[in-house]
C-alpha cells in the first residue's frame, strides 16, 4: 500500500486539544490532508450497500434496528486500504496527543463508514450514557462534495446543560471534522437530501480487567 501523508500541518491537534479543553467540543475544517480525504472518499463511494448493514440503536444485547429513529447504513473499518490504515493511524496520534496533553487515559479507536441515502437521518442521541460506556470522545469526519444548503443532513449539536439548547449547526462538508465528549453533547442528523458519507468513530478508555476491552463496547 503506498503511503499517505495524514495532515495539512506540522501542529494538527493544536486546535482540536484546545477546543475540547476549552468547552468539550470542536468542529475543524482542513484538519486532514486533501490526499487523504480524497482517497477515503473514493473507498466509501465504491462500497455497496450489499457490503454494508442497517445501522441500529443501542449496544450488546440492546442492539436493535429502529429505523423511525435511524436509518443509515454503516461499515465497520480495519486497515486494509492505504486510505483505511493512514486514517486509523491519524486518529491513534491524535489519541496519544489527548492523552500527552489532557491525560485523558483513551485506550484505543474504532470507527465505521457511515452511508445516509436520501430521507435518512439519525435523531437527536447522545452517543455514550453516563457510567455505562467506555467512550469518551466522539468524531465524525464528513466525505462530501459540493454539499448544499439544499442538500440537508446537517449535524446539529446541542448543549449539554440543556438538550434543547443548538450550540451548532453545521453542513456535512468535505473534510469537516467533529469531535466531542460523547456522554455530554446530545446531537443528530437532519434528513440528507441525497446520499451523504461520513466516519463515525469513537475513543474509548478501557474499563475491563487484563488489558482486554469489554466485549460489545
Amino acid at each position: 500500500m503506498s503511503v499517505i501523508q495524514p495532515f495539512t500541518s506540522h501542529t494538527p491537534f493544536d486546535q482540536v486539544v484546545a477546543d475540547i479543553c476549552e468547552k468539550g467540543w470542536s468542529v475543524t475544517d482542513g484538519f486532514f490532508s486533501e490526499e487523504l480525504i480524497e482517497a477515503l472518499l473514493a473507498d466509501i463511494s465504491e462500497l455497496d450497500n450489499a457490503y454494508m448493514k442497517q445501522a441500529g440503536v443501542g449496544r450488546s444485547s440492546d442492539h436493535q434496528v429502529v429505523l423511525n429513529r435511524r436509518s443509515d447504513y454503516i461499515r465497520w473499518i480495519d486497515p486494509v486500504t492505504s486510505a483505511r490504515a493512514a486514517f486509523l493511524d491519524a486518529m491513534s496520534e491524535l489519541r496519544l496527543a489527548f492523552n500527552r496533553r489532557l491525560f485523558m487515559g483513551l485506550w484505543d479507536y474504532e470507527a465505521h463508514f457511515a452511508r445516509y441515502e436520501e430521507g435518512a437521518f439519525y435523531e437527536k442521541h447522545v452517543d455514550a450514557f453516563k457510567g455505562k460506556s467506555n467512550r469518551v470522545l466522539s468524531t465524525v469526519l464528513y466525505l462530501n462534495e459540493a454539499w448544499g444548503d439544499q442538500d440537508g443532513g446537517d449535524f446539529v449539536l446541542f448543549d449539554e446543560q440543556d438538550e434543547n439548547k443548538e450550540v451548532g449547526r453545521y453542513a456535512p462538508i468535505k473534510g469537516r471534522l467533529a469531535v466531542f465528549l460523547s456522554e455530554d453533547f446530545p446531537h443528530e442528523v437532519l434528513t440528507a437530501k441525497r446520499t451523504r458519507h461520513s466516519i463515525a468513530g469513537w475513543f474509548r478508555v478501557n474499563n475491563s480487567i487484563q488489558n482486554n476491552v469489554g466485549p460489545g463496547q
